[in-house]
């Protein structure tokens, strides 16, 4: 089973690119830390990042949502390195979990080490799950990309640009670590 992520700043276009990946027929995984964060809004809980519990519960989703997927490629809207970068951002220390499961995906090497970046898009459109600043999300971009490379993964940058540009720069990537993998 391949597993490859896309991570970046909050309002680079993942989403996005992923939505037209699935389009295309590719299996796609969406971000579990938007669906942990719509959750808890519509149970009335209005900022549930200041929860203690936020981040291990976003990464019990995304181990969850790691091991249902059984396609043999899968393309997944961030992963735990993700939550490590949301750790620091937030300036939490990084919890036992997230720790354990950053050591299990690292020893069981769970996702290529080929990460696609997405790079951010020159702004960032607030959302009510999304309400970071430009200037907040370029940081986290920033520490996104320590994160990813502190856990020895290679970054391809996905540069700012027309949707479909981006999409079909991923499906040739793809399919070239495909034939280099054969």
């Amino acid at each position: 089973m391949r597993r490859y992520i896309l991570t970046g700043t909050p309002g680079a276009g993942k989403t996005s690119i992923l939505r037209e990946l699935a389009a295309l027929g590719h299996h796609t995984v969406a971000e579990a830390a938007t669906d942990v964060i719509a959750a808890e809004q519509a149970r009335g809980v209005p900022e549930p990042w200041q929860r203690a519990d936020f981040v291990d519960r976003i990464t019990a989703e995304q181990r969850d949502r790691r091991l249902r997927g059984t396609a043999a490629l899968q393309i997944h809207d961030r992963s735990p390195v993700c939550t490590h970068a949301l750790s620091v951002f937030l300036d939490r220390p990084v919890s036992p979990a997230l720790a354990a499961e950053l050591t299990r995906i690292t020893r069981e090497r769970s996702y290529e080490p080929q990460v696609f970046f997405i790079r951010n898009l020159g702004f960032c459109e607030p959302t009510p799950a999304r309400r970071i600043s430009f200037a907040d999300s370029l940081e986290f971009e920033r520490i996104h990309r320590e994160s990813y490379r502190a856990f020895g993964f290679e970054l391809i940058e996905i540069p700012a640009g027309p949707l479909t540009e981006r999409v079909a720069l991923v499906r040739d990537t793809l399919g070239e670590l495909s034939r280099s993998a054969a």
